[in-house]
């Protein structure tokens, strides 16, 4: 899937309109919908520019990412170890970027009445490796006698990692038998014409099918709240442990391109508007500030090991960029002369 997001009349291109080049984002059906918006905005801004914006799922952009095929990386959870390799062996630095915080929806079919709410361990018995339940009546007592079939996104999206983690317990690690997808568009579709259907996929696109799919409350432990996914819920919190945040990763090596560099920075500078015009959770005014200052120094790495369950992502960027601080002066009084270039990486242990 291939997206040419095309640009709209929006009034004056300020300094944009002398750039000129083509930025090539891909991965995250999640993040599709946040970066699209921020490409089609940029792209008024800048006539010269375009921007394709393609669908692979997170491990498929990444594998694009490492092979110098895009520029940008969409991803709906953190690099993993491998991934990281991958790239050091490529010689490709990657400067990790959140841009929003999403929710996971776990949706049913309208017609599925008997079910409003369940429980991170009922969910857990649903999709652990090995688990049998078939039935909506094995989910729960009471439940009626109706077949039990899941949705949910494939083995190369990030969404697929964050949910194992979250509710198995280990990502990645979740029985084989579901109807599997990269695109959070064919899941939906799925659950809307299966009454029997549960599914899960970024809240985005609950938001743009309403009425065609009911979410359903997710309680963290038993006899706790019930919480219903929405922009609110994820925002203040209260709907855990499916909130997470949503990244972008940039060639270190194309960072310095003005028309990337124009790109991202709009993109971050925007990100209090753009992300709820989108369907998601904008980051704190800190955040997006620590995440474009980590840009413009051109601080690669990453801060996480694996999907970040529960994250404080203000607190994270404060930390790593202390310990790039640290090792840039520790850097100095070793050796002084010149800056480390935008290469250099700079994780924290």
């Amino acid at each position: 899937m291939l997206a040419f997001i095309a640009a709209g009349v929006l009034g004056g291109c300020g300094g944009n309109d002398r750039l000129s080049g083509l930025i090539k984002v891909d991965g995250s059906s999640t993040v599709f919908p946040v970066t699209a918006r921020a490409a089609e905005a940029y792209m008024a801004t800048a006539p010269g520019v375009r921007i394709a914006v393609g669908v692979s799922g997170t491990g498929g952009g990444f594998g694009k990412f490492v092979r110098r095929e895009i520029d940008i990386s969409n991803a709906s959870r953190p690099i993993k170890a491998g991934e990281v390799e991958k790239a050091e062996a490529a010689g490709i630095g990657f400067i990790e970027l959140p841009v929003a915080y999403d929710g996971l929806v776990v949706a049913v079919n309208p017609g599925a009445t008997w079910v409003d709410c369940l429980s991170v361990e009922e969910l857990k018995r649903m999709w652990e490796p090995g688990s049998d339940i078939d039935n909506w009546r094995d989910v729960r007592p009471g439940f009626p006698d109706v077949a039990l079939r899941l949705y949910g996104a494939g083995t190369d999206s990030g969404t697929y990692d964050y949910f194992t983690a979250a509710i198995v317990g280990e990502e990645g690690t979740s029985r084989a038998d579901f109807t599997a997808s990269e695109d959070d568009n064919v899941l939906v579709q799925g659950v809307a014409g299966d009454r029997s259907a549960l599914g899960f996929f970024g809240l985005a696109y609950l938001e743009n099918n309403v009425g065609r799919i009911k979410a359903v409350g997710i309680r963290q432990e038993e006899g706790g709240a019930c919480v219903k996914p929405s922009l609110a819920t994820v925002e203040d919190g209260t709907y855990q442990p499916l909130a997470r945040p949503e990244f972008i990763y940039v060639r270190a090596d194309r960072a310095a391109d003005p028309v990337v560099a124009g790109f991202v920075t709009y993109y971050l500078q925007h990100g209090r508007t753009l992300a709820p015009a989108a369907g998601y959770v904008p980051l704190s005014e800190e955040a997006y500030a620590l995440s474009l200052d980590r840009f413009r120094r051109g601080t690669t790495g990453t801060a996480f090991k694996g999907s970040a369950v529960g994250v404080k992502l203000a607190d994270l960027l404060r930390s790593q960029q202390a310990g790039a601080d640290a090792a840039s002066d520790a850097d100095s009084a070793r050796s002084p002369g010149p800056a480390l270039s935008p290469d250099s990486a700079r994780r924290l242990p």
